[in-house]
């Protein structure tokens, strides 16, 4: 198994993203369930990510009923300069996501271009930017702001790029669209969901 391309210093790709989900948002506590749906990820993955990072100091947990809920420790030295290493590596996954669920005329999104190729551990210097790609008939100055408060969130310029649901699903794209199909994309879990 090798580092993951983001953060070389991690162990895997779901300890990032794992540790982003919490301490991106470090007033929310989530239960194992519902990280290991987000993350995509079994329950007993989670398990174990969350079993070294509570004992490691990084995460506290807690029990509610039979769930097991699980928040970024924010008591600590390392709490601000591991979110904010997080916020430049595994951000734009749990920023995004949260500005963009239940959003009006968002129908999907997608991070595209050299952070996604990071992501899915494709080589290559860190990403500049980040590149975002709406579906939907959301307003473009609501857009806008989303940009801008991602772009703060994340420490990096954020670049958001609409087009509709009948030009994405084109089973035989063209331009713009071929090219981002084309090549490594990661899907924005967007539909709203329930707080943990």
């Amino acid at each position: 198994m090798s580092a993951p391309s983001l953060l070389p210093l991690l162990r895997t790709q779901t300890q990032g993203v794992l540790l982003a989900w919490l301490y991106l948002h470090p007033e929310e506590r989530h239960s194992l369930t519902d990280l290991a749906r987000r993350l995509g990820v079994s329950v007993s993955t989670i398990h174990r990510e969350a079993d070294r990072l509570v004992e490691a100091g990084l995460l506290t947990d807690s029990h509610v009923g039979r769930s097991r809920l699980v928040q970024a420790r924010t008591d600590t030295a390392v709490f601000q300069p591991l979110a904010d290493l997080l916020a430049v590596t595994y951000g734009p996954i749990p920023v995004l996501t949260g500005l963009l669920s239940g959003f009006p005329g968002v129908l999907r999104a997608y991070v595209y271009g050299s952070w996604a190729a990071r992501y899915q551990g494709h080589g290559g210097e860190p990403p500049n930017d980040v590149d975002v790609l709406v579906v939907g008939t959301p307003d473009r100055d609501d857009l806008y702001d989303v940009a801008a408060a991602a772009r703060q969130q994340l420490g990096r310029e954020v670049n958001i790029r609409q087009i509709s649901a009948e030009v994405w699903d084109d089973p035989e794209p063209a331009g713009f669209v071929a090219t981002v199909r084309s090549r490594p994309i990661v899907e924005l879990d967007v539909r709203e969901s329930a707080p943990a």
